[in-house]
């Protein structure tokens, strides 16, 4: 089957969401004890999302859960997954982001989103009543390139000690506007079909038509940040998937509890339009036991040919969730 399926890398995501009954720092406890398995399971790196005015995630200071994590492990990539670059300037991006790369060499990405993570007042708060600059997207991309690359290429200002460490940009997209940029700049591209998956086969075509080589790629680097849950058999994993199938519940009725216990039956809670709206934010989802997931990963890779797949699963409880990733290691070592 590896001669005609593209195997992918295999990384992660969190957003560090708080379990019913835990606090912030049982949630980030938790986000870095799942960052030391997935590292024992060779995994190529572990993202960590920026939300904001979300009572249930403590993702919200993205940099130092990046710092946090990076000082419980030993090799695995930490970065965000990502920056939301409205939400900054690319001098204190530069400037954090290099800081870390200092202390841990090799070993920093920095994703890069164009949204800001949150709505529109939290917005403005974080920008201090600043208006929108999220059209200035590319150009912040550009600036922060600059910060990064050799002292030939500053400015007056420069970012220190970010000069010359080349720290690897990585443009998120949910929706096509993103795929032309990274095409065009020639950076990886990671899209988030797990909870925006509409647009994903148009902006992968995209991505991959209006790539243009560059100084970082030499071709495309499509990544896929997809909802993906394995269990012993395919009613457990269906059975725990209700976890996720809450939160997005909560999400279409605007409500926050955080990642709930399992539920025997789904139907029981949400509308059918509240199910419909829901269960379209997570159409790609990859859910069942290890032969069920293999089958439809081939599916997916057979259509979207992703070179990396960043996983992300909703599992409330934690030892399930750890195992859960150690079947998807093993689904992708026997493709």
């Amino acid at each position: 089957m590896s001669n005609t399926v593209k195997i992918p890398q295999l990384s992660a995501l969190n957003l560090a969401p708080m379990r019913q009954g835990q606090n912030a720092k049982q949630a980030i406890d938790a986000m870095v004890r799942l960052a030391k398995h997935l590292e024992r399971l060779d995994f190529t790196r572990f993202w960590i999302a920026e939300h904001h005015n979300m009572p249930h995630l403590a993702s919200s200071a993205t940099q130092i859960l990046i710092a946090h994590t990076l000082s419980h492990t030993q090799k695995i990539r930490v970065g965000s997954g990502g920056v939301m670059l409205p939400n900054h300037s690319p001098l204190q991006v530069a400037e954090q982001y290099g800081t870390l790369a200092t202390l841990y060499p090799n070993r920093v990405d920095l994703g890069l989103g164009r949204a800001p993570g949150t709505d529109q007042m939290t917005a403005m708060a974080l920008r201090r009543g600043h208006r929108d600059v999220s059209m200035h997207f590319a150009d912040d991309v550009i600036e922060l390139q600059r910060y990064f690359g050799d002292e030939n290429q500053q400015g007056y200002v420069k970012a220190y000690p970010a000069l010359g460490l080349n720290v690897p940009l990585y443009i998120l997209g949910s929706s096509t506007e993103s795929a032309y940029l990274a095409g065009r700049l020639g950076l990886p591209y990671a899209f988030a079909s797990h909870f925006a998956p509409r647009m994903l086969d148009m902006a992968v075509d995209i991505y991959r038509n209006e790539f243009k080589p560059s100084a970082v790629l030499n071709e495309p680097y499509m990544m896929i940040c997809n909802n993906i849950l394995v269990a012993d058999s395919d009613d457990e994993a269906k059975f725990l998937a209700t976890t996720q199938q809450q939160l997005f519940w909560d999400l279409v009725r605007g409500v926050s509890r955080g990642m709930c216990p399992p539920v025997p039956d789904m139907d029981a809670l949400w509308s059918p339009q509240e199910k419909l709206s829901a269960q379209a934010m997570m159409s790609t989802s990859l859910i069942g036991d290890k032969d069920s997931v293999k089958q439809q990963l081939i599916d997916f890779q057979q259509k979207y040919g992703a070179d990396e797949l960043i996983a992300i699963n909703y599992i409330f409880d934690e030892q399930k969730q750890h195992h859960a990733y150690s079947l998807l290691k093993q689904i992708i070592e026997t493709i």
